[in-house]
């Protein structure tokens, strides 16, 4: 499992010419499944995601969580991040997780984030869609489990 987490003073997600999410400041997730993932894979990164200290406090040190700020998040279905870049010129995407095993992945990533208290919204996964973002800082990290 990989997340992209950017930090951002707003995002949105667009599908077919319909916003469909969008949220102020807090975490644009992207997020891709791999093959042999499990459950305890999006539980501990949801964990780590809510509680990052990743904004910045009074004195501009980065000692807040998206939950210290009431912060919200919007996750993005994004197969790509399994892709490698390895061999030839054609990514591979034979570590991406099946779609019948990526969607409970997701949704339960997603289940997991909101359990934390972080007002959580999502893109359409397998959709095509357009993601906008202001990244703060920018401030951007890769989370792998």
């Amino acid at each position: 499992m990989k997340l992209v987490l950017q930090r951002v003073a707003r995002a949105s997600v667009t599908v077919g010419g319909e916003k469909v999410s969008e949220i102020a400041r807090g975490l644009l997730v992207l997020f891709g499944a791999e093959r042999g993932d499990g459950p305890g894979q999006a539980d501990y990164l949801a964990e780590k995601t809510a509680n990052l200290r990743i904004f910045p406090d009074p004195q501009g040190n980065m000692n807040l969580s998206c939950k210290d700020i009431s912060g919200g998040v919007l996750v993005v279905s994004q197969f790509t991040l399994a892709g490698s870049c390895e061999k030839g010129r054609r990514p591979s995407f034979d570590r991406a997780a099946r779609p019948e095993d990526a969607v409970p992945l997701y949704e339960r990533f997603v289940q997991s984030l909101a359990a934390q208290g972080l007002s959580t919204l999502t893109g359409r996964f397998g959709a095509d869609m357009q993601v906008e973002l202001v990244n703060d800082g920018p401030v951007t990290f890769i989370l792998g489990k």
